[in-house]
Formats: structure tokens, C-alpha cells, sequence
């Protein structure tokens, strides 16, 4: 049974509760771990403080980085040790859980490199005044994130924040907590002081709830659903606490008369099943130029026939969803939408010696998906994509706005003139144009728009988001 990292000590619950971790591939319990609530939250943010006010706040930020730099390595020469716990903890290929952690370590390397170039400012001021901008650490952070990459999302929150020199708390999904838990060891061996990380696990109603409501925190960085998040928001409110949401979304892929399929084709059918769908950022509806739109959907269903769903091992296009619950959510949304007629154009396959109690779903290709169907409007989260035609450059426009959240989305097109028109006028925090993703993106500012959340996490803009400034008046005479 795991145990949770605080102020660099091991500790269980203080009741002893756990919650059982459950392979997605079989269904099976393998694990436990703590079932954390306020009382670990508060000694974490206690832990949190206490390492600001002693060993790791006096740390310059050369000295951060050189840490941060040495923590991506050591990611990197346990790489296949975290990958195989990544893959058995969300179900995941094989291959997919390695990327997973060489972005992790690039997260680290990325923002170790940078704590030292984070620069303040001169103003011009009044005669006989010198005034300058410092930009300082925000204080104790606090980091709640979800199953889907928690590997990923680790780094993607955690190393900025700690390259600014705050310290953090980090609460992972319940689904998936145990490759950051394995990472709190990696970071003690490789210098962090204690209390600068530290990892409560538990339920979100108990524990993500209490990190987000504590009022010993300084900012909040969360990824999950609206509801979850206006809660999160709400909570940072009411003690005057910053945060940075990412909510989902329902991105589109825009494709004009004139795009290379033999380009798009592939990326379009990699962006909606990789991780079986559960990406915030999947490509999860097609809108095609009326035009073209038989032949080139034909080209997709011929591709989507042949995506194949197995279990970490066997390293296919994806694995199962994570969770009893995931499952019937996406299953719903499949048989709402032949339930309502609207066609199915191609299904992946399940490899047929998977264990059957995991939650298996085939990856499903719908269209023509009517403009207000729930496929057309709503996050699946699975690896559902729906088609749609569009007229012109104006419609096209107009349906890929057509939804509350605005994540990513692309556009493909050989036009040039239009590729910048459309690309300006979608709205949405990444727009790719003739590719979609970024293989981790570690350098590209990414946030979202309308529903979608608000800030941004990645990139040197991250720095901006967990730090402050402060203007420094001297009058000199």
C-alpha cells in the first residue's frame, strides 16, 4: 500500500482509509492508497510554507534550476519504470505511457533551464525617482489534476510553478496517483528540498475540495469538467486565491476543398483516439467542406476501420477508458447517437483476447452528425468523432464557434490567405494550421477561451501565471 509525500515524510491517512487502484485494462484492484482529507491538506500546505521560509525559499534561482535540470534527468534514467506504472495505471499503450515520460522530463528540463531568465524591469519615472518591477514567487501552490495524463499534467503544473521558487501541493486523481508518487522519491534523491513538493491523494470532494478551499494557499491550477471547475473557482474566490482553469473542449478540425488527405487523413484519426479519446484537446469533430465531404469522410472510415483497441502490452492505437463510470458516460453518447439514426461510418475493433471485464470501447466514426446533436455540441471524452459538412469559409467559421468551449482546433487548407483568415477568426487558445497537436507542446503557451477555462500553463507565459510583481519606488533626489 502507497503512502502520501508531506514535508519529505511518508504518512497514510490519519484514520487509515485508502481508496483501491484499479487496472482499466482487466478492472481488477492491484494497489491502494491513502484516502487523504483536510487534515493532510492542512499539514501538506503547512509543509509547503515552512520549506518557503527555510531551505528551498533561499535557494537563488540558478540553484532552482540546476535542482529542476536534475530532476528531468532522473525522470529520464527511470523512464521505463514510470512508464510501465503510467501504463498499468491509466491502461494506456505502452508506447504512449514512455512519451508521457520523456514530456515529463522535458517539463523539467524546459523550466529548470528557465528560473534563472525570469527578469524584472526599469520604469521611467518622475525625475529623481529610480523605479524598478521585480516578478517573486506567488507562495504555496496548489495543483489538482486528472487521470487522463497524470504524468504529464505533473510537469505541466508542477515545474513551472516550482522554477519560480513557490512551493507546491499536488493532488492527484484518485484514478491515477501512483507515478507521482513514485516521482516524490526520484525528486528527494535528486535534491528537492523538503516540502517543496507535496502529494496528498484522495477523493476530489474531500481532499481536492479542502486543497482548493484551504486558506494557507496562494494559487490554484486545475484541469478537469466545468462543474468540478466552477466549484474550484468559486472556492479560490471567497479567499481571494488566483487560479488557472482548463475545462475540455470540443475542437474541430476544419478542412477545405483543397487540403492534402494524404497529410490529414492519418492526423485527423490519431487526434480522436489517442488515449482512447481522453484528451481535452481532441480533434473530436470533423467539419468538411460540403464539397468534398463523401470522399474525404470515406478516407477517414477507411483509416478509423483499422484503429485497434488492446491492453498496454499489446502497444495499439489506444486502450480502454479509465473507468466504470468513463465508460458508460462515452457508451451513452454512442448509443444516443444510433438511437437517433445518425450513421455510423466506421468502427475500430477490440483485440479479441483482452480480458473482458475492462472497459473497452470501439473508437466510432458518426456523420453526417446534425449541427445540434449532442455528438455535435457536447465533450464526449472518448473516441468518438463526429462529421460535419460545412459551405463556405463563413460556415465554416460559424460551426467551429458553435459550441461553449474554445481548447484548440485546426485547419487544413493549401490557401494560404485562408489558412491565416480562418485561423484568426476561430476562437480557441491553439489554432494548428495543416497539423493538429504538438507532441507535448512543452514551449507553446496553451489555455482555452469561453468554457474552456482561463490562463495559460505552458510555455514562459506559465512563469507569469504562478509568480507576481512588485514595483519598487526609490526617490533619489
Amino acid at each position: 500500500m502507497k503512502q502520501m509525500f508531506i514535508g519529505g515524510r511518508w504518512l497514510p491517512a490519519r484514520d487509515g482509509r485508502t481508496i483501491p487502484v484499479v487496472s482499466p485494462a482487466d478492472g481488477e484492484a492491484f494497489d491502494q492508497i491513502p484516502r487523504g482529507t483536510a487534515h493532510e491538506v492542512d499539514l501538506a500546505v503547512a509543509a509547503a510554507r515552512a520549506a518557503l521560509e527555510g531551505p528551498w525559499g533561499c535557494l537563488a534561482p540558478t540553484e532552482r534550476g540546476r535542482i529542476l535540470v536534475k530532476i528531468g534527468e532522473a525522470v529520464l534514467a527511470h523512464k521505463e519504470e514510470l512508464a510501465q506504472i503510467e501504463a498499468r495505471d491509466t491502461g494506456k499503450p505502452m508506447s504512449t505511457a514512455r512519451n508521457d515520460i520523456v514530456v515529463l522530463a522535458r517539463y523539467f528540463e524546459f523550466y529548470g533551464t528557465a528560473a534563472d531568465k525570469v527578469h524584472g524591469e526599469t520604469i521611467p519615472f518622475l525625475a529623481g525617482h529610480q523605479v524598478s518591477l521585480l516578478r517573486e514567487p506567488l507562495g504555496v501552490t496548489a495543483h489538482i489534476i486528472p487521470w487522463n495524463y497524470p504524468a504529464q499534467m505533473l510537469g505541466r503544473t508542477v515545474a513551472p510553478a516550482l522554477a519560480m521558487g513557490n512551493a507546491t501541493v499536488l493532488k492527484p486523481a484518485e484514478d491515477t496517483s501512483l507515478s507521482a508518487l513514485r516521482f516524490a522519491e526520484i525528486v528527494t534523491a535528486a535534491g528537492l528540498p523538503e516540502g517543496a513538493l507535496n502529494i496528498v491523494t484522495g477523493l476530489g470532494e474531500e481532499a481536492g475540495a479542502a486543497l482548493a478551499a484551504h486558506p494557507g494557499i496562494d494559487f490554484i491550477s486545475f484541469t478537469g469538467s466545468n462543474e468540478v471547475g466552477t466549484l474550484v473557482q468559486q472556492a479560490a474566490a471567497k479567499n481571494a486565491v488566483k487560479c488557472v482553469l482548463e475545462l475540455g473542449g470540443k475542437s474541430p478540425q476544419i478542412v477545405f476543398d483543397d487540403v492534402d488527405a494524404a497529410r490529414a487523413v492519418p492526423i485527423v484519426v490519431r487526434a480522436i483516439v489517442q488515449n482512447a479519446g481522453q484528451t481535452c484537446t481532441a480533434g473530436s469533430r470533423l467539419l468538411v467542406q460540403r464539397s468534398i465531404h463523401d470522399r474525404f469522410t470515406a478516407q477517414v472510415a477507411e483509416a478509423f476501420a483499422k484503429v485497434r483497441v488492446g491492453t498496454p502490452a499489446m502497444d495499439l492505437d489506444c486502450g480502454p477508458v479509465m473507468n466504470p463510470a468513463q465508460h458508460r458516460r462515452v457508451q451513452r453518447y454512442i448509443d444516443g447517437a444510433r438511437a437517433a439514426g445518425i450513421p455510423v461510418l466506421a468502427e475500430g475493433s477490440i483485440a479479441p483476447d483482452v480480458p473482458q471485464t475492462g472497459y473497452w470501447i470501439k473508437p466510432t466514426l458518426f456523420g453526417p452528425v446534425p449541427r445540434t446533436a449532442a455528438l455535435a455540441c457536447e465533450e464526449v471524452f472518448g473516441p468518438v468523432l463526429a462529421a460535419m459538412p460545412f459551405d463556405d469559409e463563413a460556415d465554416a467559421i460559424r460551426l467551429a464557434n458553435g459550441t461553449d468551449y474554445g481548447l484548440l482546433a485546426a485547419v487544413w487548407t493549401e490557401n494560404a490567405g485562408r489558412l491565416h483568415r480562418v485561423a484568426k477568426a476561430v476562437k480557441a487558445g491553439q489554432v494548428f494550421m495543416n497539423c493538429y497537436g504538438a507532441g507535448g507542446g512543452v514551449e507553446l503557451p496553451f489555455g482555452g477561451t469561453k468554457r474552456s477555462g482561463h490562463g495559460r500553463e505552458k510555455g514562459l507565459l506559465a512563469l507569469e501565471e504562478v509568480s507576481s510583481t512588485k514595483t519598487l519606488v526609490h526617490y533619489h533626489g
